[in-house]
């Protein structure tokens, strides 16, 4: 198996990233290799400084950077020597296994969708986020970002690519779908909740449980909660800021600890043709480290191939 990274994304690159992947390398096993994709000069200090070898990984040397600033679709389309460009092109050949970034996320979205391209038969791809559950169990919520504005077809596939992500990476068998809504009942909510509710009421690929609301995103009503991305990153957002405010105070409690993002590292951008890792923009050693093994994680668990074969049974029926 072949990891890349890409070197030279997020606010605290190439140290962070660089440190980051020392760090996953030291607890992978020897098998699955890293590429590195990123300015080489900049990388081999951080190996000399900890000490490794610069043949520990493969550096693939790309002297452009797409900043967190550019415009994705022209940084993309013009900055053809970028860390993220030639880190998508290696994945589409087939040199690499996944790709993982905490840098620009449009261009991440870019690279995902138009060079190694959403699975035949998804609307749109999506990304989601982990909950921790009060009972020490995590669930999942999407989409958090990527569809602002959505239609109840892909708030359905939105169901599916959670299930499918809830069986194979969280482990949970047969997991609960959720419509988050402002009422339990199944007359509550906008138009797209409601006409979502009917079509995932009668969907017989995953295990609907009806409406959810915002009092149940960490219980153990649902293990997979479906919403658009404006909800979604509200509601992203917001656990965050709570996150934050309860460090700031210096408050210690295990379960909000759960909440710390670089435990999780990155998220997968789910129905696409191959693994692409995002990761928050400020991610330091410990995030980057995480976003490499989630990485691994995901390739381990075939989770696009599994997701390809649902919707290839989709398309024919």
């Amino acid at each position: 198996m072949k990891i890349g990274v890409d070197i030279m994304g997020g606010d605290f690159a190439p140290e962070q990233t660089t440190l980051g992947a020392i760090a996953a390398w030291r607890e992978l096993p020897k098998e699955i290799k890293l590429v590195l994709f990123g300015n080489r000069d900049l990388i081999l200090p951080y190996f000399k400084q900890e000490g490794i070898s610069e043949d520990a990984m493969e550096i693939v040397h790309c002297p452009g950077v797409i900043s967190m600033s550019d415009h994705p679709t022209k940084a993309f389309q013009q900055k053809t020597d970028s860390s993220i460009v030639v880190g998508f092109q290696w994945l589409k050949e087939g040199r690499i296994n996944s790709f993982a970034s905490a840098g620009n996320t449009g261009a991440m979205l870019i690279g995902s969708m138009f060079t190694v391209k959403p699975i035949p038969g998804i609307l749109r791809p999506a990304i989601g986020s982990l909950l921790p559950k009060e009972d020490g169990g995590w669930g999942l919520i999407l989409d958090v970002g990527v569809n602002a504005d959505c239609k109840a077809e892909v708030l359905q596939q939105f169901a599916i690519l959670g299930s499918i992500y809830a069986e194979n990476l969280l482990h949970i068998k047969n997991p609960r779908v959720g419509l988050m809504s402002i009422g339990e009942e199944e007359e509550k909510g906008n138009l797209l909740v409601k006409e979502t509710h009917q079509l995932l009421k009668g969907s017989k690929e995953i295990n609907f449980i009806g409406n959810v609301e915002g009092r149940d995103l960490f219980n153990k009503q649902a293990d997979v909660i479906v919403c658009d991305g404006f909800t979604g990153n509200v509601i992203l957002k917001q656990a965050e800021s709570f996150y934050t405010m309860i460090k700031q105070r210096n408050i210690k409690d295990a379960y909000f600890d759960r909440f710390d993002y670089e435990d999780y590292g990155g998220t997968p951008i789910l129905g696409i043709n191959s693994a692409v890792i995002i990761a928050h923009g400020i991610s330091k050693t410990k995030a980057i480290k995480n976003m490499i093994l989630l990485s691994r994680e995901v390739c381990d668990a075939g989770l696009s191939e599994k997701i390809a074969k649902a919707f290839s049974k989709e398309i024919v029926s």
